[in-house]
């Protein structure tokens, strides 16, 4: 055994025994609520519930993750019921009368609040769909191409979800922009659409018509109608995970196509810009934000290390050495893998930290709340298990 191939055996190994050892029972445990279905997320450090509030699109997650453990790690019922739970919880609560999804209910299902964005939608659609594939029954297939195309018209249909600024600012957004490359591709797993081919390259055209600016060497998060540069604050914006993880999307999409090499390119140029924007060259690890013209950030959480932007960059880089097989990536990988599971994971209690300060130390101890749960960390053990797994048969 070569030393890559002992190094992507050690990561697999470790990917795998984390999330069926460490994050699954944790989330089994002190998350699923056997009483009214679904699953809490406000959980202190120790599993302790903080806060019976739910958020409706950890619901879509978890089924999603659940079912996706279930599809690609090992085939245990209790992560098939876990799916199937939050998804029955969606149907029975999550859905006002027009049609669009809660982002908040009380543990009973209660509504308390609503937002203006599709990703609740967005997660509850690829969860119907990872548990059609688990579960065998397509009807879920059915009902998550259903929800995406609602999802489509709430976008596409003025007046529905309101703007995030008035008239005086047009303006689009990167993230929903992004979401629905992958929502699109999950679904296109088990139900075919043209559609949802028809979203994917939508979207990956207006992210690299409007959204790539080479005179910064970023992908903005905000831009005007037509890709204009907005010189404030906001619209200096980088997220590097954000565009991490786009650049995932765009490679596991490249990757359907047989490596299409647009794709790659195009994957690769934001995933090299973001990696050099995003990660601190002193303290390491993938920062939160950047401004493009390198002027003072405005959000507070600025210079903070958050749980997701690191899983993103593992995934990622691991992607785009099995596109290109040049061993930068790998090194890259190995960067942000050695840093984020030095300073993420709890030791004493399981699960990991969500929120750490620049430097690495523990900002606040809690393993849950309406935002962080169990999603991106146990998907980049799913992918991260995965790819090495493919890497190591290419070998």
């Amino acid at each position: 055994m070569d030393s890559t191939t002992h190094y992507l055996q050690m990561w697999a190994d470790s990917y795998r025994q984390d999330l069926v050892g460490n994050i699954m029972p944790f989330w089994l445990k002190y998350g699923l609520d056997g009483k009214h279905g679904g699953v809490y997320t406000c959980v202190n450090r120790d599993g302790s519930l903080m806060d019976t509030t739910k958020s409706v699109w950890f619901q879509g997650r978890f089924g999603f993750i659940a079912a996706f453990a279930y599809n690609n790690i090992e085939k245990n019922p209790e992560w098939l019921a876990a799916s199937k739970s939050c998804i029955d919880f969606i149907e029975k609560h999550c859905f006002d009368k027009d049609g669009r999804m809660f982002f908040e209910v009380k543990e009973d299902g209660t509504p308390l609040r609503k937002r203006r964005y599709v990703f609740s939608e967005s997660f509850a659609a690829i969860a119907m769909s990872e548990y059609a594939l688990a579960s065998g029954d397509h009807s879920y297939a059915e009902k998550a191409l259903a929800l995406f195309k609602r999802i489509q018209h709430f976008i596409a249909t003025p007046g529905i979800l309101e703007p995030k600024y008035l008239d005086t600012l047009e303006a689009q957004g990167h993230s929903v922009t992004m979401i629905l490359i992958n929502t699109a591709s999950r679904i296109r797993a088990v139900i075919d659409d043209k559609d949802l081919i028809r979203q994917i390259d939508d979207s990956i055209a207006t992210l690299s018509k409007y959204f790539i600016h080479p005179e910064f060497k970023a992908l903005l998060e905000m831009v005007g109608p037509n890709g204009e540069f907005i010189d404030t604050c906001n619209g200096r914006v980088i997220n590097p995970g954000h565009c991490i993880e786009t650049s995932w999307f765009i490679l596991e999409e490249a990757k359907y196509r047989n490596w299409d090499a647009g794709l790659v390119k195009l994957a690769l140029t934001i995933l090299d810009w973001s990696w050099e924007w995003g990660w601190d060259k002193e303290f390491g690890g993938i920062i939160n934000f950047r401004d493009c013209r390198n002027l003072p950030c405005q959000d507070y959480s600025q210079d903070m290390k958050f749980w997701w932007p690191q899983t993103e960059a593992i995934i990622a880089t691991l992607y785009a050495y099995q596109a290109t097989g040049d061993k930068k990536y790998l090194e890259m990988h190995k960067q942000i893998s050695d840093w984020t599971y030095a300073h993420f994971p709890d030791k004493e209690y399981g699960e990991w930290y969500g929120y750490l300060h620049r430097d690495g130390t523990v900002a606040q101890p809690a393993k849950g709340n309406i935002f962080k749960g169990p999603f991106h960390i146990p998907r980049m053990m799913v992918k991260g298990y995965m790819l090495c797994r493919e890497l190591i048969s290419e070998e």
